[in-house]
């Protein structure tokens, strides 16, 4: 398929199907169809931008990232279930930058809280079409499976009558007599013939009015199937960005300023003699050197005698932690939240005061960002590892000074994300130094210390919250957060553009928490000046969530209500899907609201992405150092299209949103990062994992999000244990300068 060829007539994206009957209401319309992007060589037939048919198979398109999530496999297992084709039939590829690939729950989500109403969702919908214009292909935001649970299956429904109706031709009988079973059309005298000779026909078939079928008809989705890119990565046989090499590659390491700001001066003369290196490019904010191998480029660059500018943003973190304090005296840059009247307390309740702080933290990819480009004047050739392919090529054609269609864009698997592969830094930079290269294949790699200290981090962010109960409830919450902006100054770095209005991201995971609190105010601050930030896994949930729910926690001990109870006591009316995980931590763990001595329990609920996930920690001294031995889990996504996955996704989302809890922080000093490597950043240890145990819902009628989802419960979970255990509230992260953790 990467060959050039000619585009088959008939093509469609699967707006062009309607959906009947009892999918009406979420049929994906879209009145202006993307074009198709598929190039399918001889042979080959591409009935729509997603299946590809030829004489020895079909073809499943994924335009979402892999970065070991699984959402590759359970896309294809959306198209799959209504093609009639198991998964070992199919070929899973990811699909070039496109406009067709573009993500309609990215733009609706931000309109789909938890009490959403229909025209909401309704209007959700329509706003999710503005993907389609902006280009947002786009992995990020837990946003995969629902943007792809109704489409994709509509996909493979319409392919597969299309392919039915080419057959009923064939044989001149009723396309109602046909049925269809893993990758054949079957008559009714037993009769069957292959998709794969259908397909030419199939593609002049005009697309079909097409109906889903219902949960309890699956064959694939909501059972354990395998995700198919465990065996090659277990074999070692996958390839990542870092693994592609070419014919003549070279390759290249970077050094860019520790404080992010130009080169006053260099001397590159003697390492430019250095055996095995051909060439020292000034990036402007940065070194690079080209060379026969990684290593020798990473320690030539390194060894260039260099004089750095200041940082352009505040350089140590006395003067971050002064302006994010000073933040509180700024106009809010967002109220997203203002329920009744926190300014008055009610007759016969006192004032409850908090204050928390976070740390700025890396994502910490296990590969480190990379990318290989090849330029030859007048074309240009890149595979890296993208969350946002249509914005990195346009950076990419951007800096090669070329039409985005001269530029080819191969997205390999990532090995990580976490948002850090929304940026576009590594295209660019790789670009700029395959440019100094003309015809030579470049690949640049970060080092570990380059990577880490030129990351765009998890912002750092203090709260203050007030509250107060009465009668064992909470009746006023007043949140307010001061952090810098993340939302804007990202997608301006990877779209070109940046939103107007106020930056969500710093209060979400305090504004949407589905707590029936009467008075109930969230305010957020946006502080200028702060070192650059982006999406880190669950984004300003992740930080809000340790706010909301240790304050929640520091509520119920005010009203002398169990914590537990507390919270399903404000949630019951309110939101019962998050009533139920609540009432699932608490029969999987035994909650009594009672723990022996030496032992600590503590428990928090996040409504993030679309979903609530309640989460208990078990902690017990050892020895005078604190054990995390036991985890429970329960998250209600609506509808579990891959159970065993979604576990997993949990378990990890759980042991990143641990692992930021008790050790990991970015610091600064003369405008520069402190930690450079794992050892000065340092995730949890495998002897440190808790025994865990998992128990998904389906109660809510909304398809929620799971990758994230884990992560903001984490945290506030660990703290309220380690409350429990000691009788110590600790407001600031990492736990580790408060608590001896056993190894």
């Amino acid at each position: 398929m990467a060959s050039a060829g000619k585009i088959l007539r008939r093509t469609f994206l699967i707006g062009t199907a309607v959906v009947v009957g009892g999918a009406a209401f979420g049929a994906w319309v879209v009145a202006k169809p993307a074009p198709n992007p598929l190039k399918p060589a001889e042979g080959e037939t591409a009935l729509n931008p997603f299946v590809v048919i030829d004489g020895e198979g079909i073809t499943l398109v994924s335009p979402r990232a892999e970065m070991g999530q699984g959402t590759e496999t359970t896309w294809a297992a959306l198209i799959a279930e209504e093609l009639d084709v198991t998964l070992d039939q199919v070929r899973i590829i990811h699909g070039p930058p496109a406009k067709a690939y573009y993500n309609h729950a990215l733009v609706g989500e931000a309109m789909a809280g938890y009490d959403a109403s229909s025209i909401e969702r309704s209007m959700g919908e329509l706003m999710g079409h503005l993907g389609k214009v902006f280009s947002m292909q786009v992995t990020g935001g837990s946003t995969a499976m629902k943007d792809g649970f109704e489409r994709m299956r509509v996909v493979g429904a319409a392919t597969r009558e299309m392919l039915v109706a080419a057959a009923a031709k064939r044989l001149d009988v009723s396309a109602a007599e046909l049925v269809t079973d893993k990758g054949h059309v079957i008559a009714p005298d037993g009769t069957k013939i292959a998709y794969t000779a259908l397909a030419e026909d199939a593609a002049e078939m005009e697309p079909p009015r097409v109906e889903l079928r219902q949960p309890e008809e699956w064959k694939i989705l909501g059972t354990k199937f395998r995700r198919t890119d465990i065996p090659a990565k277990s074999t070692g046989t996958a390839t990542f960005a870092i693994d592609t090499r070419l014919p003549g590659q070279r390759f290249a390491a970077l050094r860019l300023s520790p404080t992010r700001a130009g080169i006053k001066s260099f001397d590159a003369f003697e390492v430019s003699r250095m055996p095995g290196v051909e060439k020292v490019v000034d990036l402007g904010d940065g070194l690079a050197v080209v060379a026969n191998n990684t290593w020798i480029a990473q320690r030539a660059v390194n060894e260039i005698p260099v004089t750095w500018e200041d940082a352009a943003y505040l350089p140590s973190d006395a003067a971050i932690s002064e302006a994010l304090e000073a933040g509180f005296e700024l106009a809010a840059d967002s109220m997203l939240r203002d329920d009744g009247d926190v300014s008055t307390l009610p007759m016969g309740t006192d004032r409850i005061e908090a204050e928390y702080s976070v740390p700025f933290l890396a994502h910490a990819t296990m590969e480190p960002q990379s990318a290989n480009a090849w330029f030859d004047g007048g074309k240009l050739k890149v595979w890296t590892g993208s969350q946002m392919p249509t914005f990195a090529l346009r950076v990419a054609a951007e800096e090669a000074g070329l039409d985005e269609a001269d530029v080819e864009f191969n997205v390999t698997y990532l090995g990580g994300g976490f948002g850090r592969r929304g940026e576009v830094d590594f295209t660019r930079y790789a670009t700029r130094i395959a440019k100094e290269m003309p015809g030579t294949p470049v690949l640049l790699t970060y080092s570990r210390e380059e990577d880490m200290t030129h990351d765009f981090y998890r912002p750092a962010a203090k709260a203050r919250f007030a509250g107060a109960v009465k009668d064992g409830k909470a009746v006023m919450l007043d949140a307010q957060v001061s952090s810098a902006p993340v939302i804007g100054p990202a997608l301006d770095r990877a779209a070109g553009f940046s939103p107007g209005g106020p930056d969500a991201a710093i209060t979400e995971g305090t504004a949407n928490q589905p707590y029936a609190i009467p008075n109930y105010r969230a305010r957020g601050y946006a502080v200028p000046d702060l070192p650059p930030v982006g999406f880190w896994r669950s984004v300003g949930n992740s930080l809000n969530g340790f706010f909301m729910e240790s304050f929640m926690d520091e509520m119920a001990v005010a009203a002398g209500i169990d914590p537990l109870q507390f919270r399903m006591d404000l949630t019951r009316d309110e939101f019962l899907p998050a009533w139920e995980v609540l009432n699932t931590v608490k029969q999987m763990s035994g909650w009594t609201g009672e723990t022996p001595d030496g032992v600590g329990r503590g428990v928090a609920m996040c409504y993030s992405f679309g979903t609530p996930v309640a989460m208990v920690i078990e902690v017990a001294d050892q020895d005078g150092a604190v054990k995390i031995t036991k985890a429970w889990i329960a998250a209600d996504p609506g509808v579990a299209l891959n159970p065993d996955n979604i576990k997993a996704q949990l378990v990890g989302a759980m042991v990143y949103g641990l692992s930021a809890a008790i050790s990991e922080e970015i610091t600064f000093a003369d405008g520069a990062v402190q930690q450079k490597n794992f050892p000065d950043y340092e995730p949890l240890r495998i002897t440190q994992m808790p025994e865990t145990k998992v128990s998904i819902l389906e109660v809510q009628d909304h398809l929620g999000g799971i990758g994230e989802v884990a992560t903001p419960p984490a945290a506030p979970a660990l703290a309220n244990a380690l409350y429990d255990l000691r009788g110590e509230r600790y407001r600031s992260l990492p736990l580790k300068k408060h608590v001896d953790f056993k190894i």
